[in-house]
């Protein structure tokens, strides 16, 4: 008859071991790791400080600013997708709609122009939670001299040194070696700064992610890994391309705390950044933080997003929708609806004088062709 399984051993039901023989000399052992030094480990879970304080206790100013914030992505990408619909916009376009608390509630926490910021493709709402100007992200977009990296980078790859924003990058998960980097200049520098890098659930898999995390443990960098889990990647369903798919659990191995948070409350990321940075500017090392959002697009402009059914999206938009979630909020706190409806009139406003500006702006010069190959001075 077949051995039944082993009954798992939890903390609370194993039994008082024997003690151990020595080792001989023709049979080493090597030293097992300290008890001190696995209890110390077993309390660098931050899950138990978010859950503490799960909501950040914001004033009405902050909370209308987040919101003022997600409703300009939402308003700047819904135009992007417009403009790429009349060809104004081309190549590769990712949208961030849905996936605004993120950007707004992580980097509202960050020293804008201090810490520095680096993520994939979908860069969009990133650049402008950290102040970038919408009118050059958006001349970006159509290729004009005017935009951020004058036109040449289009919606994949814009950055800005000015805000400590890095990118913006086409390749999977390429983002995140090149945080640690950003992450090293910090500690290399002692200048206090953190770098927040972020990558999709998909980018997760890639090997140079767990690469990076070893050597961000081991030199103890000033860095906030960021998974943003929406569930896709590309188009595969995370329980069909994951083997684990609770990614704040992918730092284990290298003594990376994790972090499990709901994305699509801007007041729940905000209370888990404060966490995350507090420990990371403390001089402990990396924190690595899942995201659970939900994008309501395709992954990119030419994705009809076929893998998943209106329904569901209707659902997430319907009841987990993170600005009408903080339209709420402002709501109960007695905010008017009219002072919001000028919120949302403002954003309006800014949004069209961006498409203005990006589509009255002049096309590189061809010269510009020439630029920027080469580093200047070192």
């Amino acid at each position: 008859m077949a051995q039944s399984a082993k009954p798992r051993v939890t903390k609370a039901t194993k039994s008082p071991a024997a003690p151990k023989a020595a080792p001989t000399a023709a049979s080493p052992v090597p030293p097992a790791i300290a008890p001190e030094d696995e209890a110390t480990f077993a309390l660098r879970s931050l899950q138990q400080a978010h859950a503490n304080n799960k909501r950040f206790d914001a004033s009405d100013e902050e909370l209308l600013h987040f919101y003022e914030q997600m409703v300009l992505i939402r308003r700047f990408e819904e135009k992007a997708g417009q403009l790429y619909g009349l060809g104004l916009i081309g190549g590769f376009c990712h949208l961030y709609i849905g996936q605004e608390a993120v950007a707004v509630g992580l980097q509202s926490a960050l020293k804008e122009g201090h810490d520095s910021v680096i993520t994939g493709y979908r860069d969009h709402g990133h650049m402008l939670a950290y102040g970038i100007d919408p009118k050059v992200i958006m001349a970006e977009l159509t290729g004009r001299g005017a935009g951020i990296s004058r036109g040449k980078g289009g919606s994949m790859h814009m950055f800005s040194t000015d805000h400590k924003f890095y990118g913006g990058h086409g390749i999977v998960g390429a983002q995140v070696p090149l945080g640690a980097g950003l992450a090293f200049a910090h500690k290399y520098r002692a200048d206090g700064g953190v770098c927040m890098a972020y990558f999709g659930d998909g980018a997760a898999n890639q090997g140079q992610v767990y690469e990076t995390f070893n050597m961000a443990a081991l030199w103890q960098l000033p860095i906030v890994f960021v998974v943003e889990n929406n569930g896709y990647a590309m188009g595969t369903a995370v329980k069909r391309g994951s083997a684990e798919t609770h990614f704040h659990r992918r730092g284990t191995g290298f003594r990376i705390p994790g972090m499990d948070v709901n994305g699509m409350d801007v007041l729940e990321v905000r209370a888990a950044a404060e966490v995350a940075l507090e420990y990371v500017r403390g001089g402990n090392g990396p924190v690595l933080m899942e995201l659970n959002t939900y994008r309501y697009r395709g992954h990119s402009m030419s994705d009809p997003a076929k893998y998943r059914s209106r329904e569901e999206v209707q659902e997430m938009r319907d009841h987990h929708d993170p600005i009408e979630g903080a339209k709420q909020d402002l709501l109960r706190r007695g905010v008017t609806e009219d002072a919001i409806k000028a919120i949302d009139k403002k954003i309006r406003q800014i949004v069209a004088e961006a498409a203005d500006f990006a589509e009255s702006s002049p096309e590189p010069a061809p010269a510009e062709l020439y630029t920027d190959v080469l580093v200047g001075t070192y």
